[in-house]
């Protein structure tokens, strides 16, 4: 028995020192050639089934057009749906082999619910959820009169978010599949009179960086902190009151094309 415990105590260590110094550079070496290799060559999209919320306009509706360019089956979600309706006609038109509009309102869990599985029960699974539903107050904090529409921009932008992740992470798991989070330059820089949108986008942020810990290379999670973007979000009299010079928007294709699948 003295004898055993002793060889474990000499090998268990050599051995264990030994698979680090092996074992822990080949795992990085991997990981880094896996992203040389996603860098250089684009993640195939046709037929991957792509949920999408806040889809109805700006970045949600770009993102559903350029994804449909790519073959890819959508699910699309938004409240207004009149418009919804019309992103997927154009959606069909640019080359998406199948449209599902879903009106529902990403506040509450039980829409969220509701159309994580209609798209399951549609496509019998799901390649990748971006969540972009998001909506904003305008004005200096102090200034504001009604305190309780707050809760509403954090019911959006982060409760939405984590009820939709909540549900869609299981079949992600299954697919090997990933979240586009798209974020705000808010989330992390200090934008005056957007005080709860920038601290509800930061919430959101720091959600989807921990849960990337969480589910390590099950589910890919990128999140994107775009700064001002042009959207019906985003008026000319909020940007002019917000910033009196003049100053560039970006395009929501900037949104595709700078990352969404890196």
């Amino acid at each position: 028995m003295y004898m055993i415990h002793t060889i474990l105590n000499v090998v268990v260590p050599v051995v264990s020192i030994l698979l680090l110094v092996v074992l822990v550079p080949a795992i990085w070496l991997f990981n880094l050639l896996r992203f040389c290799f996603k860098s250089i060559y684009p993640e195939e999209l046709s037929g991957k089934v792509i949920l999408i919320t806040g889809a109805s306009s700006g970045i949600g509706e770009h993102l559903a057009i350029e994804f449909a360019k790519e073959g890819a089956c959508l699910a699309l979600v938004a409240r207004r749906e009149k418009e919804l309706n019309m992103v997927a006609q154009m959606a069909k038109s640019m080359g998406s082999p199948d449209v599902i509009v879903i009106p529902a309102d990403v506040s509450k869990v039980e829409d969220c619910k509701n159309f994580v599985d209609q798209t399951i029960k549609h496509f019998g699974r799901m390649d990748y959820f971006v969540s972009n539903a998001a909506i904003s107050t305008f004005g200096l904090f102090e200034d504001q009169t009604c305190v309780t529409r707050h809760a509403s921009v954090m019911d959006v932008n982060f409760w939405g978010a984590v009820y939709t992740t909540h549900f869609v992470l299981p079949h992600l798991r299954r697919s090997m599949g990933k979240i586009i989070a798209i974020c705000s330059t808010g989330s992390w820089f200090a934008t005056p009179r957007v005080s709860i949108y920038n601290a509800s986008k930061a919430a959101a942020l720091s959600f989807f960086e921990t849960l990337r810990i969480e589910v390590g290379s099950d589910v890919g999670i990128t999140v994107i902190t775009p700064g001002m973007v042009e959207t019906s979000l985003v008026s000319d009299e909020w940007v002019q009151e917000l910033c009196p010079h003049d100053i560039s928007y970006r395009n929501p294709y900037n949104i595709y094309i700078r990352g969404a699948f890196m």
